[in-house]
């Protein structure tokens, strides 16, 4: 029997999920109904913080942090060159600018150096820092927030790869050290929506902004209309917002996928562990990314860091190979800097060393033990060497 293809990342949906979903297209709502505030209330659990605010993807949850936190036009805006562009672009939807900070080149996360750096260059005061949780991994949040809190800006942690991962003191998303923290429940991540985003916050006068900014700018609220509160159909804006709703459909998805959280975190750790145990059998030049103090990751990635130059191959030709044998790569990511939008020429180290050996490995709840161990027979066998 053929083997079958492991992607890096997919979605897992079970029958549960099914009728969940099912429910609602039964029902009189599939969009702006009650399981939005249903899944909301789930996050909120999840998470440990007070307030949850649903939206359609991951990018519209980072522009509507900064958009109800006041960023606007001109205001500097600090992102880790190592993310999904979405990050950097939200501060540009914002009007906002953009200074990326370096990483450190074992785990690709920001540091309170590299921000410091990074706040060094700005040529005037920092609005909002976004730290960037890679994989799975938190940033030094502590040490992150005391130099913003320090300096006057706001925080948005960009969440969207640790959904249910767990730090000193709590877990990601619990607002202890952000103002705002954004989430993805794209089908890649740990509970999918099919599409999807939240925000979750401890302000609940930063909530209900966004919660208006999501749907247009709209109030109902009687007592704030300038018009004739008594017209039955009225309904005003008071706010230029967008279409950032997530229909009932995704939310019903999202909350039976939530209900499993432990589940699937509890599976990811163990893959995690598989892999590194059986890379760190292979000598010095493949490795996994470096492991945070103090946390339990509720691993989105897999990454290795692989000394390609050493094993006398490239990157396009691993990938390559791999694919020919079923398995599924990527790489987590190109840094921000060096796209043509910002084309930033300065030189980052860090961010430019973890760039130029990363190497995303599948992950995805639904994997067997022994296709880990498949993962690393191939790549063994790519790069030459023995697995043991």
């Amino acid at each position: 029997m053929t083997a079958r293809f492991l992607p890096y990342g997919r979605q897992s949906v079970d029958q549960a999920d099914i009728d969940a979903v099912i429910r609602v297209l039964k029902s009189d709502y599939l969009t702006t109904g009650p399981e939005i505030e249903k899944f909301e209330t789930a996050l909120c659990a999840a998470t440990g913080a007070g307030e949850a605010v649903a939206c359609s993807n991951g990018t519209t949850a980072l522009h509507l942090a900064l958009a109800a936190l006041g960023v606007g036009e001109g205001d500097l805006c600090i992102v880790p060159t190592i993310t999904f562009m979405a990050t950097a672009n939200a501060v540009r939807y914002c009007g906002g600018r953009v200074i990326f900070a370096d990483v450190d080149p074992e785990t690709g996360l920001m540091t309170r150096a590299t921000l410091a750096d990074a706040m060094a260059r700005a040529d005037g005061p920092v609005k909002t820092v976004l730290p960037v949780h890679l994989g799975g991994q938190s940033c030094d949040m502590a040490a992150i927030a005391d130099l913003a809190r320090d300096a006057g800006a706001v925080i948005v942690e960009d969440s969207c790869h640790a959904l249910g991962s767990e730090r000193s003191g709590g877990r990601v998303g619990d607002g202890r050290y952000a103002d705002a923290a954004t989430f993805s429940f794209h089908p890649v991540k740990t509970i999918a929506a099919g599409e999807g985003g939240a925000v979750t916050t401890n302000d609940a006068a930063l909530a209900e902004k966004m919660r208006r900014l999501r749907s247009h700018g709209v109030t109902r609220n009687r007592a704030e209309f300038i018009g004739d509160p008594s017209e039955p159909w009225r309904q005003e804006f008071h706010d230029l917002g967008w279409n950032y709703r997530l229909p009932d459909l995704c939310a019903a998805l999202a909350r039976s996928q939530l209900s499993k959280l432990d589940e699937f975190a509890a599976r990811r750790r163990a893959m995690a562990d598989i892999y590194d145990h059986s890379l760190g059998r292979l000598g010095g030049h493949i490795r996994p990314a470096a492991r945070m103090p103090d946390q339990s990751p509720c691993w989105h990635l897999y990454v290795a860091l692989i000394d390609f130059d050493a094993f006398g191959t490239t990157r396009t030709d691993v990938m390559n190979a791999l694919h020919e044998r079923g398995i599924g790569t990527q790489v987590h990511y190109i840094p921000g800097h060096s796209q043509k939008i910002y084309d930033d020429p300065r030189h980052f180290p860090g961010a430019e060393s973890w760039y130029q050996r990363c190497l995303t490995l599948p992950l995805f709840y639904g994997m067997t033990d022994e296709e880990v161990h498949r993962v690393v027979r191939a790549l063994s066998d790519v790069l030459g060497l023995r697995a043991l």
